[in-house]
This record gives C-alpha cells, sequence and structure tokens, in this order.
C-alpha cells in the first residue's frame, strides 16, 4: 500500500512533485480543467493570436485575465463551482424526471419521426431521411464516455457547448440539432437535451427497420460547459497522449484531440487496419466496451447512411460553430463549394455510403465487408478509404441526392480492422452468419452506448426502461424485508459502539465505502454493500485487512439482528454507514458538540454475481486527499487529485474543506498515518486541525523526508507536527485559508462540527438515488 506516511517510503512517491505556496507541479492537469496557458503560448492573453495575428477575446473586449495566468501552478478550484444553481435557468427545485413522467412518449417519438423524413432546404436529407445523421449525433453525444473518470457521455446535454460542439469529429451536428429545434421547443422543459438528442438516435433506428432495446428518460440539461480535461494538445487532432509503448495515457478514451473514438483513415491516417484495431480496442475499451460489443456498434452504426466528403474542406469549409462569427448565429463548419450542403456536404472528408440500404437496416455492411477484396483509394477530399478491387459492386449504392446516380460502396480503414484483426473478424463472421444474434448485440450495445453513464436503474424514468436488469449497471437487489425504524437504529448504533470497534474503524470504512461514488457516472457509493466484494475489499487505499474485520464484526450484529423473526432486517451496506455515522456522533460529542448525522435506512447488499468486478477496478481511487493517501499510478499530481476527488464527490470548496480538517481530527487516514493529524487528541471531532495549521508560533518547512513538511515550534525548533501538501495547501492557499480561518475562529469550532457533519452525509448518501429527493 502506498499512503502518506512517515519516513522514506513516502519520499519516493514524491520526488517528482514541486510546491508552491499555491499549490504543486509534477503531474498533468486536472481532468476536471484544461492545463493553463503560460506565457509565451500562442493563444496567450497577452500576445496577439499567433494563428490570426488578432488579439485574445480577453484583450478586444479589455477584459482581465484569471489568476491561473500569472500563477500556472496555483491550484485551480474552479471545478468544484460549476454547474451552480445559479447557471440553471429552471432552478433549484425544478425536477426533471418529475416533468419527463409526464410526457406523451409516443406522441414525442411521433413528432420525432416527422422530422426525419421532412427534408429542409437549408440542409437536405441525405436519402430523404435525416436517420443516419440523427444517429451519429446520438452516438457522439454519448460516445465521449470513458469509464477511467466516468467522464463524458450523454448526461448534461454537453454537445451543445464548447469544445464539444466545435470538435472536428462533431462536424455539422450543429445542423441536427436545429432540425430537432421545433421537437424541444413544442415540449419545453419537459424533454431535455440531453434526453432529445438520444431518443432522436432511437427513433431513427427505428424508423429506418432496426428494433432498438429500450429507451430511458431522466438526464437533466447543464447549462454551461463543462471543465473536462480532454487533452495535453493545443491543436485539434493532435496527438501527445501516448506513451513510448504506444499506450493510450489515462484518462483518455479517444486516440486525438477532438476525436470521439479514433481517426477513421487510421493512427495518424496511416491507412493501415491492423494497427487501427489495436487503436479501436484501446479506445472502446476506455468506453467499457469489450470486442463484441465494439464489432457490434461498428458494424451496426455503419449499415445506415455515408460519409461525407465532397471536396477539399481546407478550401470549402470555415469555422467551427465556436469560432464563427456573430451573424452565423452558432452554425459552424459554412461550406462555400457549390451548394454548400446537400451533394456538396463536406464533413469528415470521406466519401460515399456502406451498403446499397442505407436507409435501411439490412445485414450489407457486414456483407460487404467479406464479399470482396478491397483497394486503397482516395476520395474526393483526399482522404484515405477503400474501395473493392477490380470494379466491383460499381452501381449498386444509389446517390445520396440525384437518382440518376449510383456508386460503388466504400470502407473505412477502421472497418477493414473488423476483417483484418483476428478476434474482430471471428465475431464479424459469427455475426454474419447469424443475424439474430447480430441484432440483439448491436441493440443490446447501443443501450449501453447511450446509458452508460446514467448511473443505476433507479434513476432511469419511462414508458420503454428494460425490466432486465444489465450487469453493466450496478445492479442493487431489491429489499424483500422491511428496513429498520428509528428505534432499531438507536439500538443497532449502540451496539455497533459497543462492539470493541474503534471510531477510527468504523469512520474509515464508512468512507471507503461511500467515497467510490462518482458523480460523473453515478457509479460507487455505499449501496450494495460491494465494500464487502473484490475488487473494492482489496483496493490499498482501503486496508483490506481493516475492512476484513469491521466487516466481520458487523455481519456479525446483522446476523443477530435478523434472527428476530417480525420481518425488520438490516443490511450490511447500511451497517457500514450507520457505523460511521454513530462514531462521527461520538467523536463530536467527545469534542462537547452534539450533532445529528442523518440516516435512511434501505440499503441493500449485492452479490458478487451482480458486481462486474473488472469495470469496478476503474473507481479505484489512486489518491484520496481526504485519507492524505496518495498511491502509485496517478495522472495526477497531489493537489489537483484533492480537487478532482472532491469535484467526483460533487462537494462545494466549503465541504471539501470541513472534511479534510474533519477527518484528519477523526484519524481517518489511509493507513493510520499521522501525517496531518495536527491535534493532541485524536479521535475527537473538533478545529484543532484548522487551528494548529494557522498557528503562527509553528513554522513550516521542507522534512528530509522528501515531499513531507515540517511544523517546527519557533520557539524551540522541535518538530510538533508532519504534513503533506494536501495538508498545507489549507494554509497556503489564499480562497482556502479564508475558509480555514472560519473553522480556526472561537466560534468555529461548533460551526466545524456541524458543517462536517453535514457534508459527511451528502456523502454517504450520493447513491440513493432510490430515496426521494435524490
Amino acid at each position: 500500500m502506498r499512503s502518506f506516511l512517515s519516513g522514506r517510503s513516502t519520499a519516493a512517491m514524491w520526488m517528482a512533485v514541486t510546491c508552491t505556496v499555491t499549490g504543486c507541479a509534477g503531474g498533468a492537469a486536472s481532468p476536471s480543467g484544461p492545463p493553463p496557458l503560460v506565457a509565451g503560448d500562442a493563444a496567450s492573453p497577452t500576445k496577439p493570436d499567433a494563428a490570426n495575428g488578432k488579439p485574445t477575446t480577453a484583450e478586444a473586449a479589455g477584459g482581465p485575465v484569471n489568476n491561473q495566468f500569472w500563477w500556472p501552478e496555483r491550484l485551480d478550484l474552479s471545478a468544484l463551482r460549476q454547474h451552480s444553481v445559479e447557471s440553471d435557468p429552471m432552478g433549484k427545485d425544478f425536477k426533471y424526471a418529475e416533468a419527463f413522467k409526464k410526457l406523451d412518449l409516443k406522441a414525442v417519438k411521433k413528432d420525432v419521426d416527422k422530422v426525419l423524413t421532412t427534408s429542409q432546404a437549408w440542409w437536405p436529407a441525405d436519402y430523404g431521411n435525416y436517420g443516419p445523421f440523427f444517429i451519429r449525433m446520438a452516438w457522439h453525444s454519448a460516445g465521449t464516455y470513458r469509464i477511467s473518470d466516468g467522464r463524458g457521455g450523454a448526461g448534461g446535454g454537453q454537445q451543445r457547448f464548447e469544445p464539444l460542439n466545435s470538435w472536428p469529429d462533431n462536424a455539422n451536428l450543429d445542423k441536427a440539432r436545429r432540425l430537432l429545434w421545433p421537437v424541444k421547443q413544442k415540449y419545453g422543459r419537459a424533454l431535455s437535451w440531453a434526453d432529445l438528442m438520444v431518443l432522436a438516435g432511437n427513433v431513427a433506428l427505428e424508423n429506418m427497420g432496426f428494433k432498438t432495446y429500450g429507451f430511458a428518460g431522466g438526464r437533466r440539461d447543464q447549462w454551461e460547459a463543462d471543465t473536462t480535461y480532454w487533452g495535453p494538445e493545443k491543436k485539434w487532432l493532435g496527438d501527445q497522449r501516448h506513451g513510448a509503448d504506444g499506450a493510450l495515457h489515462r484518462p483518455f478514451g479517444a486516440v486525438q484531440m477532438g476525436l470521439i473514438y479514433v481517426n477513421p483513415e487510421g493512427p495518424s491516417g496511416n491507412g493501415d487496419p491492423a494497427s487501427a484495431a489495436k487503436h479501436i480496442r484501446e479506445a472502446f475499451g476506455q468506453m467499457a466496451m469489450d470486442d463484441e460489443e465494439t464489432v457490434a456498434l461498428i458494424a451496426g452504426g455503419h449499415s445506415f447512411g455515408k460519409a461525407h466528403g465532397a471536396s477539399d474542406p481546407s478550401k470549402c469549409v470555415g469555422a467551427a460553430p465556436a469560432g464563427a462569427t456573430i451573424e452565423h448565429q452558432g452554425f459552424g463548419w459554412t461550406n462555400t463549394c457549390g451548394a454548400g450542403a446537400g451533394k456538396d456536404t463536406i464533413t469528415s472528408g470521406l466519401e460515399g455510403a456502406w451498403t446499397s440500404t442505407p436507409a435501411r437496416f439490412s445485414m450489407e455492411f457486414l456483407a460487404n465487408l467479406f464479399r470482396y477484396e478491397w483497394e486503397q483509394t482516395k476520395s474526393p477530399a483526399g482522404a484515405t478509404q477503400w474501395k473493392p478491387k477490380e470494379g466491383k459492386a460499381a452501381g449498386t449504392v444509389p446517390d445520396a441526392h440525384e437518382k440518376s446516380k449510383s456508386h460503388a460502396p466504400m470502407m473505412l480503414t477502421t472497418d477493414l480492422a473488423l476483417k483484418v484483426d483476428p478476434s474482430y473478424a471471428k465475431i464479424s463472421k459469427r455475426f454474419l452468419d447469424n443475424p439474430k444474434e447480430f441484432q440483439t448485440a448491436f441493440a443490446k450495445a447501443w443501450f449501453k452506448l447511450t446509458h452508460r453513464d446514467m448511473g443505476p436503474r433507479a434513476r432511469y424514468v419511462g414508458a420503454e426502461v428494460p425490466q432486465e436488469p444489465l450487469i453493466w449497471q450496478d445492479p442493487i437487489p431489491a429489499a424483500s424485508y422491511k428496513p429498520i425504524g428509528a428505534g432499531e437504529v438507536k439500538d443497532l448504533k449502540a451496539k455497533i459502539l459497543a462492539s470493541g470497534l474503534t471510531r477510527g474503524e468504523l469512520i474509515r470504512t464508512a468512507w471507503a465505502a461511500a467515497a467510490s461514488f462518482r458523480g460523473t457516472d453515478k457509479r460507487g457509493g455505499a449501496n450494495g454493500g460491494r465494500i464487502r466484494l473484490a475488487p473494492q475489499k482489496d483496493w490499498a487505499v482501503n486496508n483490506p485487512a481493516e475492512i476484513s474485520k469491521v466487516v466481520a464484526k458487523l455481519e456479525g450484529i446483522q446476523t443477530d439482528f435478523n434472527k428476530r423473526g417480525d420481518g425488520i432486517k438490516v443490511s450490511v451496506a447500511d451497517l457500514i454507514v450507520l457505523g460511521g455515522s454513530a462514531a462521527v456522533e461520538a467523536a463530536a460529542k467527545a469534542g462537547g458538540f452534539d450533532v445529528t448525522v442523518p440516516f435512511t435506512a434501505g440499503r441493500t447488499d449485492a452479490s458478487a454475481e451482480q458486481t462486474d468486478a473488472a469495470s469496478f477496478a476503474a473507481l479505484e481511487p489512486k489518491a484520496d486527499g481526504f485519507r492524505n493517501y496518495y498511491g502509485a499510478g496517478n495522472y495526477l499530481a497531489p493537489l489537483p487529485a484533492l480537487v478532482e476527488r472532491a469535484n467526483l464527490l460533487t462537494l462545494t470548496v466549503p465541504e471539501m474543506t470541513a472534511l479534510v480538517g474533519g477527518l484528519r481530527a477523526l484519524e481517518a487516514n489511509a493507513g493510520q498515518s499521522k501525517n496531518g493529524v495536527l491535534t493532541t487528541r485524536p479521535g475527537t471531532l473538533g478545529n484543532d486541525f484548522f487551528v494548529n495549521l494557522l498557528d503562527m508560533s509553528t513554522k513550516w518547512q521542507k522534512s528530509h523526508a522528501e515531499g513531507l513538511y515540517e511544523g517546527v515550534d519557533r520557539a524551540t525548533g522541535k518538530v510538533k507536527w508532519t504534513a503533506t501538501p494536501v495538508d498545507l495547501i489549507f494554509g497556503s492557499h489564499s480562497e482556502l485559508r479564508a475558509i480555514a480561518e472560519v473553522y480556526a475562529s472561537e466560534d468555529g469550532k461548533q460551526k466545524l462540527a456541524q458543517d462536517f457533519a453535514k457534508a459527511w452525509a451528502k456523502v454517504m448518501t450520493l447513491d440513493r438515488f432510490d430515496v426521494a429527493g435524490n
């Protein structure tokens, strides 16, 4: 286990970390925000933009630059302030799921279906049907999801905002959303853009003869761009995200900046299907798709529509929406060649359709893939693609706009990967021989693609929600018994506190269970009691031996309680949370304060069979500043990692501050490290951490153990405390120090106890989507 322990074992973890008074360098920028610009960058707000010689936006408007410009290494807290209620025109009391429930979903689908075949002159439909266009829109809305940190996905409707709405891979999808605007306008707040984009993809598939697996609503719109770290590159289609061994760095899913997955022409446009297969497996794996799901999605998606590369985009296509001039009203990629749309459309630069039935589902994609031998050719735009050898299949594919014309089918380099790669080829041939199996696989993979970021089934809303629980949904069994009430809660608290388990053991175990939650894709948390199961019980940060001890003791209490015979039972998941909350209350009482941690029963225990261990492994914290833990394999420096963990837990800056200070006092550090435990009464909830951190009789200096710091008594020179950068940031960062001063004040003692209890309760219930109001 690696944690913030004392001695030489810690030094190795901190060797690359350099800390200033405001932050630390030595790791990648936070995935919750892009890397800061530094002086001398082409895009620096102090000099003209190198690309066009014009002043930057800040200069042109006479506006300010932010502190991150002046001090690039300063810890950025903005991720904890995004998506606030002040940005939401619906207000904090709006319950989107309730509004969606009142929709007539059949009527909505009928309206979308009408849009599909009502071609508009300003953007004519290929083959008279916008279905393939809407499938691409839905796919690209959901396809940004990455399993490493749960970011991306369809939730929030982020495709409407920069940078996604201006990514090269999303070219012309601004038109798809404009085509759908009449539907959105009609249903207003009861139908979010996030739901509508996915629903439109489903309706498109059904319109073209494919049976979908289902649809769940409930995705509430966001109202500002999410500050997700999409990559280190400073130019579109750049690639600085692969190691020397070719492996894709965490947390990224796409292989190049501005792509959803992979380059359709092969890695860096090399035209090699075999190397393309490696990129496909890597990128789709980061989206939590296995080989079978990957083949199903590619073959199923390319059963429809066409690619667009009528001319050279460098000679015809204007700026993306974010760079277009104001009169374009958010329209981007204006095409000045020919009609600018229809037969002259330019999107990817690739050109042509895969099948003779581009507006109808068929097995022809897979049939063509294996029926013909393929040779490289160039699209009219100069992109590398493939055509059947010897002129075969010429004239079998209808033109998208001119009935008098026809073409040969085409394939992309990434399509041929399904034929060249042995695993993909085996699956593809099986699907070709078993059409029903293929259709089922595609339907389920499409459902997973478009719903992966929604979290548990309790969040699903609507009449088309599938009844079958799926393993990737982290299913939690329904309770078959009556939950405990207030009387039982009181008795169980007493039994837990008298069990011989320490307050620290109970608090560390409850935190380990609940703090696995990710607000990005709504996975993890205490419900399900998966802290009992692999892989979570074996995570280094959780201290497996301690987890085993605590769980065994609580299981004994559960067994005794559940013998009572009145139909009331308790889960281990509830006991873990209840034990932690009881310990917090007892620690507060020891500090002289009475606090009550709210508790709602009803958690149940999942089984190993209901847990996808491989997928769940992605939730393992590589760093948890709340436990002063910094393990191996981090792509973030310790301080950005603290903000990242707080962001995943949907915490505010004050909540993060209260929890760190309180958890230090409660001895919640991984491995029971003493770093940052700035108190002479450990295990007691008080404001000691803040008081002692801000005490000017203490001088902080670097320790001989690299990466650690010592708090030295100014008068005697004796070492009083040891700490990590995660501790000291609350005294060095001006904004965090301002909050620390609140808690260090004489009247901050009780406030800290109350704020800690409230923030603790929030973390314990983040995953309770089964509870009204959550």
